[in-house]
């Protein structure tokens, strides 16, 4: 049977990492489409070799072997694991990730191919990432912030937040680009999608704007200008209507992730307002 479990990573990497995650497959190949969340990915196949998913801008379908398991850890965007070049060279590519640690992964695929458990797997490449970010990564502050203030629970203009960073808007495009892979209103855009399929998801109550119900208001929540916006950058964004993406139920999304594990505090902040009314 195919399964897919999404949990929060280890302490010493929640400022890095959005979210980890073990996927099975099952006696069929089970085709993966796999859509733009703003961050890299590491997928670790159980037995194979590793490979980095560089940020996306739009949809990657693969087609995983039967009886596969992977692990896999999902970035934060600007929070890419120790990398020899700038995000902008790895977009919409996947690469061995020896290609780009070189005989560091051969010792981990080792460390991983004792693990008696997927869990066990999941724990060991985690650790691995601990030590990594501890010996080489740097993290631009000033793109962290970018980031934090591009989520969808916050709606500002590209220039007025390269303003308040004390940045012009060029200095931020270019500083995203290098950390991030791609530019501010890029990740903003996959930032709102991923924020309207995380409110889907968690079944989350519109907020009830006139003129607009289900799908449609949960759009204009997160910043769409009504349903057509939000259809246009769904098949930008993953290839499918909202209908097919959804397969009929809201809260059911054909990638299978589990986009409400990734966004936490704009579901806590939508908790809050719903037990007030």
């Amino acid at each position: 049977m195919d399964s897919y479990v999404e949990v929060p990573p280890v302490p010493e990497l929640t400022q890095v990492v959005r979210t980890v995650w073990i996927q099975r497959t099952g006696a069929q190949p089970y085709v993966q489409r796999h859509l733009p969340t703003g961050g890299v990915e590491i997928h670790f196949p159980i037995g194979g070799r590793p490979q980095l998913v560089g940020p996306l801008t739009g949809p990657e379908v693969e087609v995983i072997p039967a009886r596969t398991t992977i692990v896999g850890v999902r970035f934060l965007p600007g929070t890419a694991p120790p990398l020899p070049t700038v995000l902008d060279d790895l977009v919409d590519q996947r690469l061995s990730l020896a290609e780009l640690w070189g005989r560091s992964v051969d010792r981990l695929v080792e460390v991983m191919a004792l693990a008696t458990t997927s869990q066990q797997a999941l724990a060991r490449l985690q650790a691995h990432l601990v030590r990594e970010f501890r010996a080489a990564a740097h993290v631009d502050p000033l793109v962290r912030e970018a980031v934090l203030g591009l989520m969808p629970w916050r709606p500002v203009n590209i220039d007025a937040l390269a303003g308040g960073l004390g940045l012009s808007a060029s200095q931020l495009r270019r500083r995203c680009l290098q950390a991030v892979g791609v530019s501010p209103k890029v990740l903003q855009r996959t930032l709102r999608f991923q924020g309207f399929l995380a409110l889907a998801q968690a079944r989350a109550t519109a907020s009830g704007r006139p003129g607009a119900d289900g799908v449609a208001s949960l759009a204009v929540d997160v910043g769409y200008a009504d349903q057509a916006h939000l259809t246009r950058e769904c098949v930008r964004l993953t290839g499918l209507t909202p209908g097919r993406l959804l397969g009929g139920a809201v809260d059911h999304c054909a990638c299978g992730h589990e986009h409400a594990a990734s966004f936490a505090p704009f579901l806590a902040t939508r908790a809050r307002l719903d037990l007030r009314r």
